[in-house]
């Protein structure tokens, strides 16, 4: 399965990598009612990393384990090493417009587990992907926009 998602933001180039570098961007990317916990990860992201989180769907607890497995200038790719899916990998990528306007490109290929549960629950993940790329968009534009000169 492949989802692809972008958007731009009014905010350099510079100030969008920043952004996504850093953990506790998760936390605000991530919409109501989930509600994310994360146990272990660095605060600036970089290749080999692992950052492992628990998402609360409601009473639900979803572990969560990824790696980062390549960081460039202008994005970076983690993968699921541990969590609801059979394999999930996300490309996260920035390209400046121009000196002032990034336009962000997400794209995910994952594979729905084989258990029953965890295919229910990835199902359900997999179809509210729009909806959770949306509120990303509008998080990162909340965020950046008014702080790049």
């Amino acid at each position: 399965m492949k989802f692809q998602h972008r958007f731009r933001v009014r905010a350099s180039l510079a100030a969008v990598a920043e952004f996504h570098s850093q953990t506790a961007s998760l936390s605000v990317l991530t919409p109501p009612p989930v509600f994310v916990r994360i146990h272990r990860a660095p605060t600036i992201q970089h290749a080999g990393d692992e950052v492992g989180f628990t998402m609360w769907f409601g009473p639900l607890p979803i572990r969560w384990l990824a790696q980062i497995d390549q960081v460039w200038d202008t994005g970076f790719v983690d993968r699921q090493v541990r969590g609801p899916f059979r394999e999930w990998v996300h490309r996260h990528s920035f390209a400046p417009v121009d000196a002032t306007m990034t336009e962000v490109f997400d794209e995910v290929q994952a594979e729905l587990s084989s258990h029953w549960l965890w295919w229910i629950v990835g199902s359900g993940m997999w179809l509210n992907l729009p909806l959770l790329f949306a509120y990303r968009g509008w998080q990162t534009r909340r965020a950046l926009e008014g702080a790049s000169p």
